[in-house]
Order: C-alpha cells, then sequence, then structure tokens
C-alpha cells in the first residue's frame, strides 16, 4: 500500500509491499504503513535501509522499525517490506491517495486547492513528466520507433496494393507529429484538466496564479516483477526467534 504524511513544509510518500490484497485490510499493516510515512518525516531517513533503524513500537514490537516489521511478518504469517519512499521539504506540499493503492505529492506555489486538484489529476491521467521538454529520452526514442515502425508498415502495405508511396519528407513529418501528439498526452501541463477539458492543467494553473514544481506519484507494485521468495524459511525463523523470547 502506499501512504502519505505531511508536517507543515515537510512530508513523505512511502510505499509498503506486502504479498496478498488480504494483509492490506489488516489494522496492523495499516498502522505499520503510516507509522513509516510519519517516521519518515521525522526522521529523514537516507535511504530504505535506514528505514529500518528508525524508532518505532507497535504491537508489543520494537523498539526499530525493522523489529516491528519482522515481529508482523511472525504475527500475520506474510511477508512485508519497504519499498521505496521519498521525503520533501522546503515547499508547499499536496497530497491525494486513491485508497492505499495510487499517491501523489506536489510541490507548487500558490493555491491550495488547485495544487490538491492537480494531485488528483495526476492520480487520474498517470502523466510522466511535468513538460513535454522533461519527457525521459528513452520514452521519446521508444515512442519515435513505434511511429517508424508505423509507418515502415503503411509504406509497405502502399506498395504492395500498388498504391503510391509517401516520400521520406512526408514520412519524416508523420513520425514527428506522432512524437509530438505523444509528448502532449504524456506531460502534465499540456493534458486536458480532469475537471474540465476545455482547458489543459497549465492553463487552469495560470487562471489560480499557482505553479506546480514537481509532483512525485506511487502506483503499488508498479514495475515490480513477480518472484518466488523463500518465504517459508524467513517466517519458520520468526517464529522460533518468538518462541525463544
Amino acid at each position: 500500500m502506499v501512504a502519505a504524511h505531511r508536517e507543515g513544509d515537510v512530508g513523505a510518500l512511502v510505499e509498503i509491499n506486502c504479498e496478498t490484497d488480504f494483509v492490506t485490510k489488516n489494522d496492523s499493516f495499516l498502522a505499520f504503513t503510516q507509522a513509516v510515512a510519519e517516521g519518515i518525516v521525522k526522521n529523514n531517513p537516507a535511504d530504505v535501509e535506514a528505514i529500518g533503524a528508525m524508532p518505532l513500537s507497535q504491537d508489543g514490537f520494537g523498539p526499530t522499525v525493522e523489529d516491528v516489521r519482522k515481529g508482523l511478518i511472525g504475527k500475520i504469517g506474510e511477508n512485508m517490506s519497504v519499498r521505496r519512499f521519498k521525503r520533501f521539504a522546503g515547499s508547499q506540499l499536496a497530497s491525494y491517495l486513491h485508497g492505499t493503492r495510487i499517491g501523489v505529492v506536489v510541490e507548487f506555489e500558490g493555491d491550495e486547492a488547485a495544487a490538491k486538484d492537480v494531485a488528483m489529476h495526476v492520480a487520474a491521467m498517470k502523466p510522466v513528466s511535468l513538460t513535454s521538454a522533461d519527457v525521459p529520452a528513452e520514452l521519446v526514442a521508444k515512442e519515435r520507433s513505434v511511429a517508424a515502425a508505423k509507418a515502415a508498415e503503411d509504406a509497405a502495405k502502399a506498395q504492395a496494393e500498388g498504391k503510391p508511396v509517401q516520400s521520406a519528407e512526408i514520412v519524416a513529418k508523420r513520425i514527428d507529429g506522432g512524437v509530438q501528439k505523444y509528448l502532449k498526452e504524456v506531460s502534465l501541463y499540456n493534458q486536458s484538466f480532469v475537471k474540465n477539458d476545455k482547458q489543459t492543467v497549465e492553463q487552469m494553473l495560470k487562471e489560480k496564479a499557482t505553479t506546480v514544481k514537481s509532483f512525485t506519484l506511487y502506483v503499488v507494485g508498479e514495475g515490480i516483477e513477480k518472484k518466488v521468495d523463500d518465504f517459508a524459511a524467513e517466517v519458520a525463523a520468526q517464529i522460533a526467534a518468538a518462541k525463544a523470547a
């Protein structure tokens, strides 16, 4: 699940993974995830490994986050791990959680309500960058490759059917047009605003005298390749440790 926490201009977004949807509804797991988000704000850990050393006591386990994590693994019977986090400081912050599976934090200057709307927009439309110029080069290259392959396919089909084949110049313009269309579709400022598709996000923000400096979007499990771990051994070790205590 994804959790967020904010105290003034300091905030955190964190994703903690378990193995089944059933556990995401477990009160202890929910409390643990929220406590980790709060701890990130307070303790400013350097990385995921440092989160384990943060102070935490819960459900009779502690005194660190890692101790609580191990204790809950033994109690619930399912593996769980802190996957990723981001801490924010020094900017106005707005956040939005869509259930426990999508979380967004926006750093902004201006109107908080407008920034909150942007956070909701990001959760719904999932832009990859703030502006067209910020779209990662590898994504642009991939889109250009797809457009070029489509153009080549169209040319081969036209030739097979005895129809005129477009010139290289026209094909190049088609490919560039496809790439430009893609850039507008995936960059936040160029997207149609979800609450009013007659204007772009950039136009809405201009009306509200608001600037979005950055956004962070977490979708649970995004980019994870499912794999089989030797979880039984870890649970057995936790149970043995509990009995020894």
